[in-house]
């Protein structure tokens, strides 16, 4: 068995994934391996860049130290985007608030004559 570490290029909030083959094919000349598996009873092929594989192994004990690793790097960062989304909808929350209150503030002195806004006259 092969054990596969690939970059997910597409997602910046799952940056790789890990994965096990039974074969692989490669040529020098590519910029792809082939990793083939059986799905479903049937072959199935999935092409992926060189560039975009971080690990290509037999080791299966450095492999998952390897994942756990890269797991935790992961979730160190995970908790930060949490809490700096928690920040967020807070901070939109106050700000939502803030200009509210300054747009009733106003609408109190909205009809006086200091205020030139032709509403007041219609």
């Amino acid at each position: 068995m092969y054990y596969v570490i690939k970059k997910n290029i597409d997602n910046p909030t799952s940056c790789f994934m890990g994965f096990v083959v039974p074969k692989y094919i490669v040529t020098k000349g590519s910029d792809n391996v082939i990793f083939e598996f059986k799905k479903d009873g049937k072959i199935t092929r999935k092409w992926v860049k060189k560039e975009e594989i971080v690990l290509l192994t037999e080791d299966k004990e450095f492999f998952i130290k390897t994942m756990n690793q890269f797991k935790e790097v992961e979730a160190t960062q995970q908790k930060l985007i949490n809490e700096a989304t928690a920040k967020l909808e807070q901070t939109v929350v106050e700000f939502t608030e803030n200009v509210n209150a300054e747009i009733d503030e106003f609408e109190e002195i909205r009809n006086t004559t200091d205020v030139p806004c032709i509403l007041k006259d219609l």
